[in-house]
């Protein structure tokens, strides 16, 4: 059996998601709570294949523990811009009803001139629940032909 560490709900959500998609096994997948988490959890793991999927900025925490490791550039939510694309996520958004409130972030004094994918993340991270709100909703809507490399790369290694 193999587990998937990673380090938050939302990654955990979207791995899911993306697996039932594409109808894969759904792995056992492991929220460790931060990239500290992953020696914790990986001691704590009786058995079995690991592998990881981290954030760029905290890869080094998952590559001291583990020997299998994807990485997400600069993260998750970056990945699934890159995949559908402003326009593809702006209109998930607007799905939600939430378009305006991206718009008003989008206007506050901090982040005028930030490009819209700093701007976008701050918006998934901005409410409790929203990134895992918004890693559902996005993993539903990548199509199957451009679902991120790391996203894959778990998938194919946890078979």
């Amino acid at each position: 059996m193999t587990v998937v560490l990673v380090e938050g709900e939302s990654d955990r959500v979207a791995l899911e998601v993306i697996a039932r998609r594409t109808g894969s096994v759904v792995p056992t997948v492991l929220a460790v709570g931060g990239s500290k988490g992953a020696r914790r959890a990986a001691a704590e793991l009786p058995y079995g294949s690991i592998v990881g999927l981290v954030d760029a900025p905290e890869r080094a925490d998952f590559e001291r523990v583990l020997e299998v490791v994807f990485v997400c550039d600069p993260d998750l939510e970056g990945e699934f811009v890159r995949a559908l694309g402003v326009a593809g996520v702006e209109a998930v958004i607007a799905a939600q009803g939430e378009l305006e409130s991206f718009r008003r972030l989008q206007r506050q004094p901090f982040q005028r001139g930030r490009p819209v994918e700093a701007q976008l993340a701050r918006f998934f991270g901005g409410r409790s629940g929203n990134k895992s709100r918004y890693a559902r909703l996005l993993a539903e809507s990548v199509p199957l032909d451009r679902i991120p490399a790391p996203i894959t790369g778990v998938l194919d290694a946890s078979r």
